[in-house]
């Protein structure tokens, strides 16, 4: 922690009655690498925008040079860590009356940034020129407040999957997160600060103002004001959330008795906003006008916002601004508004980022130079502190901090990242089988289980760095961290969006990095790898003895049974560490119940080309997944192996799957002429994840042992993929197991995990085999779900 003077009150409007604490780590993190700022100053928060570069280090794999004497003895590759940069975006939020002392704590860490401008928006931006000129030493360049607002907004609906959401005041679930649609536009923002804006977005740079009205977050304020004699936006918010407007409004039944049915009007609906006010003889509760002002303003705003959304044809409405803020009682009348309207046919949507949109605009506007559109941008969740809980009663403290400090962080990455071409529908693709946001009974189950994982992982990456002194201190903090997220993610299970498997797993990956953890798994991978390959030809040779229906079965049990090998699911991981001598025999034997009948992937005419999502290292990819692809390309088929493109838990990465590939290629002459002939390609699939969001699996680099620069999208299209193939829980059960594509698939996995078999009807290493033709299309034989 580092202590920040409080405001010399000689010198700046503001005073405070202490000095206030800032850790530096948590808040302005990176300051020293800052490169370029933004600045977007409201009425009471301003929120600051900067770009820095990140060391951080990452784990390499090099291939040792073997010859044919020493070939069996030697390992099969060696682990480097190195430093690499990356580009990442920090978004703070702070009051402004603790600005001063901000720019102070910036100014004393700014250190090499080349930065002479700050893009600055926002009404306070004029006010506060002079003051950040003079703290800073930079030149404050004014931005238009409407383009940058718009700016931010099509850059969060395009980079933040679960951006916007639907607020439903008395659901399990308040908030009900939306799958961004790949095509944005055109949509209707309803920006309502002091007035409100009605803007549409047509395209990145074509939006226009086509309405508005003077009644707005201003007027809530003033009129609140007078009424209550209350001087603080936030202080007007709480009181209405405790009044009863009916006590104030006239309402349907006030007048007719009840409803008025000829009409369709219920007796609840407010006929006259304040309408009581002017007959009551008696003294009205500060709560209850401020509930009748907030329902009055929010009515007229909806009202407005609907007419303009029939007018233009619109159905996807945003709402963000000054009055919004996350606020429960604003979005609830404002959604209920919208219902009634509309009934039912817009929904309001509000975004977890609204206030950031005029600070990530204005600083896309000085980063043009550097076109930041060309490429996708991910949320950190290490960094960022997510959406609080809209309840008063729910963490109160940290509630109180985060209405203060409110962190978003985003890391670059070096390419543009699209969908997968084979989708189906790609608007209607959402790659998580559960929410655990809705599910509370599958969500305490997780949240346990990565729990009790914790001192698994810690384990693993100590010793993933055994000569390195500090290892064992950066492995705490990092528990200290992960720990604390599901914490919050147990309290404000919306925090990042949709609650996943697959967010958990990402958010312990975010964490290990933030702790230069690059990969925990790194030796375990290797080991596994150097023994499994000394079994390939072994492997082989007891396939090719068999029959060829024998080995059609004994093909998919090998995928099977090398998919046991998962460090990742604790039934596993304490089998593999009680016995290290569990192998691949073991594992089919554990299997040998299975019914299954053949698919024509094997026992039909050949696909023309097959795509391959792999999973694990060793066992898995070496004797169960390359036996599998040698069969297709002897049938014919060219096979594509899309493994991931970075390190997550025992997953085989790119880097990884070149050598081993190349090695099998060297014993094996089915697997060295498809790398020849070009048949056989190695892809990066774009994620660093057990689990497969198809959403970011293009655009990638394509590693062939002989070229490079192809990416998955071209190959999927110019190879005419008629068969996708997708193994392991994480990315066949957790997710995409709904998923539907455009051309044939196989999704198969082995149930590792007791809770989640017994919650799909089996038991413990029961088998997924999922088989699909798209609709239309002709279907031989299909596989099924069966218990071992």
């Amino acid at each position: 922690m580092a202590e920040c003077g409080g405001v010399d009150s000689s010198t700046s409007g503001h005073t405070m009655d202490k000095s206030i604490t800032l850790p530096p780590d948590e808040i302005f993190r990176n300051l020293e690498n800052a490169k370029r700022f933004a600045i977007d100053i409201g009425g009471s928060l301003t929120k600051l925008a900067y770009y820095s570069t990140v060391q951080h280090k990452v784990a390499k794999v090099r291939s040792f040079e073997h010859n044919a004497k020493d070939a069996d003895s030697d390992k099969l590759y060696e682990i480097s860590v190195q430093e690499e940069v990356t580009a990442r975006l920090h978004f703070i939020k702070f009051e402004n009356a603790y600005i001063e002392t901000c720019l102070d704590f910036i100014r004393d860490h700014l250190v090499n940034t080349e930065t002479k401008v700050i893009k600055a928006t926002g009404g306070g931006a004029h006010k506060f020129k002079e003051l950040i000129e003079r703290k800073l030493g930079l030149k404050v360049d004014k931005e238009d407040e409407m383009t940058c607002l718009i700016k931010g907004c099509n850059f969060v609906l395009r980079n933040i999957p679960h951006e916007a959401f639907v607020y439903a005041k008395h659901a399990d679930s308040e908030f009900r997160f939306q799958t961004t649609h790949p095509d944005i536009f055109p949509y209707l923002l309803i920006n309502i600060g002091s007035g409100v804006s009605i803007v549409k977005v047509e395209s990145e740079d074509k939006f226009e103002r086509i309405g508005g009205s003077s009644i707005g977050g201003g007027t809530f304020w003033g009129l609140g004001a007078l009424l209550t004699k209350t001087k603080r936006f936030d202080e007007l918010l709480q009181l209405a959330s405790k009044g009863q407007h009916a006590s104030v409004d006239m309402l349907v039944k006030d007048i007719y008795g009840g409803s008025y049915g000829s009409l369709g009007l219920t007796g609840d609906l407010i006929a006259s906003s304040f309408g009581k006010s002017a007959t009551a003889d008696k003294e009205f509760s500060k709560e209850d006008m401020a509930k009748s002002l907030l329902h009055m303003i929010s009515n007229d705003i909806g009202q407005l916002a609907c007419l303009y959304a029939k007018l233009h044809n619109l159905s996807r409405v945003y709402f963000g601004g000054f009055f919004i803020r996350g606020h429960p009682v604003t979005m609830h009348t404002i959604t209920y508004s919208i219902n009634f309207f509309t009934k039912g046919e817009v929904q309001a949507l509000f975004l977890r980022h609204e206030g950031y949109l005029g600070a990530i605009g204005a600083f896309l506007k000085g980063a043009e130079e550097d076109n930041p559109n060309q490429y996708s941008w991910g949320e950190n969740y290490a960094g960022s502190s997510g959406l609080m809980s809209v309840s008063p009663d729910m963490n109160p403290m940290q509630r109180a901090r985060s209405g203060t400090f409110d962190m978003l962080e985003m890391d670059r990455l070096e390419r543009q990242l699209v969908n997968l071409p084979l989708l189906q529908d790609p608007s209607s693709y959402i790659p998580d089988t559960v929410d655990l946001t809705e599910d509370a009974l599958a969500r305490e189950y997780w949240l346990y289980c990565f729990e009790e994982a914790l001192d698994g992982v810690v384990k693993r990456a100590v010793a993933s760095q055994p000569d390195i002194p500090e290892a064992n201190e950066r492995a705490e903090k990092f528990r200290q961290k992960y720990r604390h997220k599901l914490q919050t993610l147990r309290h404000q299970p919306f925090a990042y969006g949709s609650l996943t498997v697959r967010s958990l797993l990402d958010t312990r990956e975010h964490c290990l990095n933030e702790f230069n953890f690059p990969d925990p798994y790194s030796k375990i991978k290797q080991r596994e790898n150097d023994v499994a390959l000394k079994y390939y030809q072994k492997a082989v040779k007891s396939m090719e003895e068999l029959s060829w229906e024998q080995r059609q079965f004994a093909l998919v049990r090998g995928v099977l049974a090398g998919n046991v090998f998962d460090w990742g699911a604790k039934a596993v991981s304490d089998v593999l560490e009680s016995d290290p001598e569990f192998g691949f025999e073991e594992a089919k034997r554990q299997l040998e119940g299975i019914r299954m009948c053949p698919v024509n992937t094997v026992s039909g005419p050949p696909h023309k080309c097959a795509l391959f999502f792999v999973d694990n290292s060793g066992v898995d990819i070496i004797l169960g997944v390359m036996p599998f692809v040698r069969e297709l390309l002897s049938r014919g088929t060219e096979v594509v192996l899309a493994s991931n493109s970075g390190p997550a838990l025992n997953d085989v990465t790119n880097g990884e799957l070149q050598i081993l590939t190349e090695r099998i290629a060297a014993m094996d002459p089915v697997i060295q002429a498809g790398l020849r002939e070009d048949r056989l390609t190695l892809v990066q699939s774009g994620s660093s994840s057990p689990c497969l969001d198809l959403r970011i699996c293009v655009r990638v680099v394509v590693f062939f042992l002989s070229r490079l620069d192809k990416v998955l999208a071209m190959v999927v299209r110019e190879r005419q993929t008629d068969l996708v193939i997708i193994e392991g829980m994480g990315r066949a059960i957790h997710t995409n197991y709904y998923a539907m594509l455009s051309c044939e698939s196989l999704k198969m996995a082995v149930i590792k995990n007791s809770w989640l078999a017994d919650r799909l009807g089996g038991k413990l290493f029961s088998v997924v085999f999922k088989y699909e033709v798209p609709a239309g299309k002709p279907s031989q034989d299909s596989a099924a779900l069966t218990p071992s």
